[in-house]
């Protein structure tokens, strides 16, 4: 008897403590969303199952030389992880859109003012006693608006690493819900008549172009704000590597194994931040909500944006492809598309989105580079 006294006394079970079963709950939801919802499923399963690894009571798994917690420090803490995944998006993505019609940047750059409303949001709520963040967390908060995971897990790392579990759940979990957070306010700040506006053919463009152009981007932003240098240099040099098209094999690897292999040890070591004793405070609960503000802020703010240009345009955009201005790369570009295809069956309008999308991920490159200039 004395035996399985002893035997039960050392196991998982009954060292549970309430937070720990709480956070095993989370993390299977978390793997429910990810393979029956198939919400961003390359993210979200790695992370879930690295909250439940993470609060297995005395596994260690995520503390001192446990697995994840070098997973973490390897890849997180020194910021490698986000670049290298910044890195294949690079590789993924393709200027030409934006390229021409490059007025879209408007659309993207506007996407970002839900990142600073959310920042001073957040300023405000610590200021009247609700929080208590100081004004790295809120910007590291506010970085969430740009629904770019890896820029909101790397500013989180050099400014708020205590809060990096939280703000890169909300920012993994808003992306992959965007087909049900945009619609609704696509729809409340568009006309039915402006929801059908069919936009003309994109011109083409030529590769010296597109070779061109990250080489530019990077030198003109990296010179004035040196702190954008790591993720917009990632950026472009894999969409460098895919567009010159002399280095085929290496831009193969990062387009799908680099990127692959680093986005598992990303999503488990942002699981392994899930702990119960660091993740269930109030300030959490005020990550989720301020992020929710963030992104609906933002597109909200590209919707606008183009709405306003429209008034002094001849060419009329299409406001719904202003919401594709938040970074959430090729997904919010997909939603105008579904959305503007409701409003008119002949309206295509995915490339044309695209433009604003990639505008999007340079602008969340460039205000994480101010916030960690300024604040960092």
């Amino acid at each position: 008897m004395e035996q399985l006294n002893i035997l039960w006394s050392n196991t998982g079970l009954q060292q549970m403590a309430w937070g720990q079963g709480l956070m095993l709950a989370v993390g299977m939801l978390l793997l429910y969303l990810a393979i029956v919802k198939k919400f961003e499923p390359l993210l979200l399963l790695p992370i879930g199952f690295g909250a439940i690894l993470a609060n297995i009571p005395s596994a260690g798994i995520a503390e001192g030389s446990g697995i994840l917690h070098i997973f973490y420090v390897v890849g997180i803490e020194s910021g490698a992880f986000p670049l290298i995944i910044f890195m294949g998006v690079g590789a993924l993505t393709d200027f030409g859109p934006l390229l021409a019609n490059p007025k879209t940047l408007l659309l993207g750059a506007a996407a970002q003012f839900g990142i600073f409303a959310t920042l001073l949001g957040a300023i405000g709520l610590t200021a009247i006693g609700i929080f208590d963040f100081s004004l790295t967390d809120a910007a590291a908060i506010g970085i969430i608006g740009g629904a770019d995971g890896p820029t909101s897990i790397y500013v989180a790392s050099k400014l708020a690493p205590d809060l990096l579990g939280a703000i890169a759940v909300a920012s993994y979990s808003y992306m992959a819900l965007v087909p049900l957070i945009q619609p609704p306010i696509m729809r409340l700040l568009t006309t039915e008549k402006e929801r059908k506006i069919k936009m003309v053919q994109l011109r083409e463009v030529s590769q010296t172009e597109k070779v061109i152009f990250p080489i530019m981007l990077l030198m003109l932003v990296a010179l004035l704000l040196p702190d954008a240098a790591p993720l917009l240099g990632m950026f472009t040099f894999g969409n460098l590597m895919k567009e010159s098209g002399v280095v085929d094999r290496l831009s193969d690897t990062t387009q799908n194994a680099l990127i692959n292999i680093v986005t598992i040890f990303l999503g488990l070591a942002v699981g392994s931040k899930l702990m119960a004793d660091k993740f269930l405070q109030p300030e959490t609960l005020g990550i989720l909500v301020l992020g929710m503000v963030a992104f609906a802020i933002g597109t909200a703010c590209g919707l606008l944006m183009a709405k306003l240009m429209n008034i002094f345009s001849k060419n009329k955009i299409n406001p719904l492809i202003g919401s594709a201005g938040v970074s959430a790369v090729p997904m919010a570009a997909r939603v105008s598309n579904k959305v503007g295809l409701e409003a008119n069956p002949h309206n295509f309008l995915l490339m044309h989105a695209m433009g604003p999308n990639v505008a999007g991920v340079i602008g969340s490159a460039i205000a994480a580079g101010i916030m960690i200039q300024f604040l960092g």
